[in-house]
């Protein structure tokens, strides 16, 4: 058995390495805070006194790194510069947990130097006492003072270490930096990238989701590229990204053929999302704190929202069933968040719900005992939504022979409902003297009248002199509401007889709607108002979905003379 001292999430911690061993394991948990990373794929236990003399209580045999991993981060006390040191000295001081003397603090400072140390997510800085100095880090957001340590910390992100350097860079400044060993590694390894030559332009289906765009530095080509809507720079797989759409590829194809470039098209599968853990698979399984679901339902957040927060703190909760909620530190918070990507595969928006479920706990329920903590969120990924041609929405309503589940469909795309507002509607929401359908309380708890198709009405009322619905126009066998899961097999059994490939969601014909009212000449404003859209740059997202008049565009190549 061997330890070292590492720096594990900003945290100096003892890592333990050996065999493994489960009676091994058995003893080293009775250490008190022992863990294990996944990261470091090793065992790691409490940088105290403490926890280092039970250790040796446990295992004599353990042996001692002479070296440290990573320099000393200093701020709770003047601790051992290793492990051996740790391990010999039984006088250390009793008090090794308090700070440091504040007239020494003041004493150092005082004579002028300036310190910064940074570590992957902090910055900590002592410096005299200054008011210009002192509002510039207040600038900062999150910047606070330590009364307990005597400096400031700053949030180690975007680009608040280079303009904090570049601020002190002028005076004697004292810099330390630590990299974490996830960070090393990150440095070291790159991601491989594809195969391609000086004459190819690389296009990547990513399962029609987003398209990768590789070719050999170009400006004038990538200004072009940039010309497309939601076109960025990956920098990680150095690459551009687009969402696809048919529009977007064929936009692609023409600009190669401008550069003279072999246009080279690939599709990628997409890593399969592995789904939650049930309950019955979690020996003891803990539900949502009460506080919790109270605190949802007294800020009156929606029955959709208030399933969706519940379930994913459950799935954050059991991950640490160890564990008490309120001991949950913010590096096992953001030890769950690399989980939910490195091996479950979340989507973005996935992994953005689940941090502001668990944010709601701490901030929220809690009400503010716990520190401002950060956590880097990803950045929104960009994706156009799936549409049905008008050719594809005949198909799937002329299959359906049902005379119920013809009514369902043809009222949700003919008015542009999401599968939660055709759930809710009532009898009494149907206005045929007006020809339209009042929405009530949908998303953001919001009314709306939408559009009454003159074909959907005519539908539904041979639905209603047959089938006789009570209080909600789509009922189930008990006269309670039609439940989602019913909405979405009746869609799903109409799109297999249609015998359409592409991936259709209830929420497809909502899409569909959209794009063939803007087809057809539709002002975008009244579209907005028909799908209850706050901002209307929600609704700009469909002028990048339609093809219509993409026909007419030929290639430049097409009308050069080649033999």
């Amino acid at each position: 058995m061997r330890a070292t001292k590492t720096i594990h999430h900003d945290e100096t911690r003892i890592r333990v390495e050996f065999s493994y061993n489960p009676e091994q394991v058995s003893r080293l948990k009775q250490i008190p805070g022992a863990r294990w990373s996944k990261t470091m794929k090793a065992w790691h236990i409490p940088y105290t006194k403490e926890a280092f003399e039970e250790l040796k209580k446990l295992f004599p045999d353990v042996e001692y790194d002479h070296t440290p991993v990573f320099s000393e981060i200093t701020g709770v006390g003047a601790l051992p510069s290793d492990l051996k040191q740790l391990a010999m000295d039984d006088t250390l001081p009793k008090d090794i947990s308090k700070p440091e003397d504040e007239s020494a603090v003041l004493k150092k400072t005082d004579s002028g130097g300036i310190s910064i140390e940074i570590v992957p997510k902090t910055i900590f800085v002592r410096m005299p006492k200054n008011e210009t100095d002192i509002q510039f880090l207040r600038s900062f957001k999150y910047a606070r003072w330590n009364k307990v340590q005597f400096r400031w910390t700053v949030p180690n992100f975007g680009r608040n270490a280079a303009l904090i350097k570049s601020y002190f860079g002028s005076r004697t400044v004292d810099i330390v930096e630590h990299k974490s060993d996830e960070q090393n590694s990150q440095n070291q390894s790159s991601p491989a990238q594809p195969a391609y030559s000086r004459n190819d332009l690389l296009v990547i289906n990513h399962s029609n989701r987003f398209l990768k765009i590789y070719f050999a530095f170009n400006k004038e080509l990538s200004a072009a590229l940039k010309k497309i809507p939601y076109c960025s720079w990956d920098a990680d797989n150095k690459c551009w990204t687009i969402p696809y759409s048919e529009k977007f590829l064929a936009e692609v194809k023409i600009i190669s053929g401008q550069y003279a470039l072999d246009f080279n098209y690939h599709e990628e599968q997409k890593l399969k999302v592995l789904p939650r853990k049930s309950k019955y698979d979690i020996k003891n399984y803990r539900a949502c704190p009460p506080d919790y679901i109270a605190k949802l339902r007294e800020l009156r957040y929606s029955k959709n929202t208030l399933d969706v927060y519940i379930g994913m703190f459950e799935e954050f909760i059991n991950y640490y069933e160890e564990h008490v909620i309120d001991d949950i530190t913010e590096s096992m918070i953001i030890e769950f968040m690399r989980y939910l990507v490195n091996e479950r595969h979340v989507s973005t928006s996935y992994q953005n719900q689940s941090i502001n479920a668990i944010k709601f706990y701490f901030e929220r329920v809690m009400g503010g005992k716990r520190n401002v903590y950060i956590i880097d969120r990803p950045r929104e990924e960009k994706f156009l939504p799936e549409v049905l041609s008008e050719e594809e929405v005949t198909k799937i309503l002329n299959v359906t022979d049902n005379i119920k589940y013809k009514a369902l469909l043809m009222t949700i795309y003919s008015a542009g409902l999401r599968i939660s507002e055709v759930r809710n509607l009532k009898m009494k929401d149907i206005d045929s003297g007006r020809m339209q359908i009042r929405v009530e309380q949908g998303k953001g708890k919001k009314d709306r009248y939408t559009i009454l198709g003159v074909k959907t009405l005519e539908v539904l009322r041979k639905y209603v002199s047959f089938y006789k619905p009570k209080e909600w126009l789509f009922e189930g066998r008990y006269e309670n509401q039609y439940s989602i899961s019913s909405i979405k097999d009746v869609l799903r059994e109409s799109v297999l007889k249609a015998g359409i490939k592409k991936h259709i969601t209830v929420h497809t014909l909502r899409h569909s709607f959209a794009t063939h009212l803007l087809e057809a000449g539709t002002d975008l404003r009244y579209i907005q108002s028909l799908l209850g859209h706050e901002s209307s740059k929600t609704t700009e997202i469909y002028t990048h979905i339609t093809t219509k008049g993409f026909e007419q565009i030929k290639s430049p190549l097409d009308k050069l003379d080649i033999k």
